[in-house]
Order: structure tokens, then sequence, then C-alpha cells
């Protein structure tokens, strides 16, 4: 599992996790994934591209994971 740093005080966005981790190469790339149901958070499906991230989730998207830290 990669892991990805969240700076401090700031928010991050699931869609600019799947960006920086390198699983999409653009927003609309990360809207389709969401939208086909292929991602998920903690376990969970997540069709949100603005879902604030917090310290600790699990972004899945594939067989990629990648973890806030």
């Amino acid at each position: 599992m990669r892991e990805l740093t969240a700076r401090e005080g700031s928010t991050l966005r699931l869609g600019q996790l799947l960006k920086a981790a390198g699983l999409v190469d653009s927003g609309g790339e990360a809207k389709a994934l969401l939208e086909r149901g292929a991602v998920s958070v903690n376990g969970e499906r997540e069709t949100r591209r603005g879902r604030q991230l917090v310290r600790g989730d699990v972004v899945q998207a594939g067989d990629e994971a990648v973890r806030v830290v």
C-alpha cells in the first residue's frame, strides 16, 4: 500500500488524491472512475469527487490502494 502525505492544516479531496497518487491523469478521468463505482474509501464505495479525506483514510481504485498520512 502506498502512502500520500497530506499537508498540515489543508483539506485533501478525493479527486485531488486520485491525481496526486497518479491513479488518474485528469479530473475528468477521476469523475469517470468514480461514476463507474471503481473507487472505495475505507472499504465503502464512493462516487463523490469532492469527498474530504482525513489522515488514516484508505482509498482503493482497482488494485491500487493509497493511505492518507
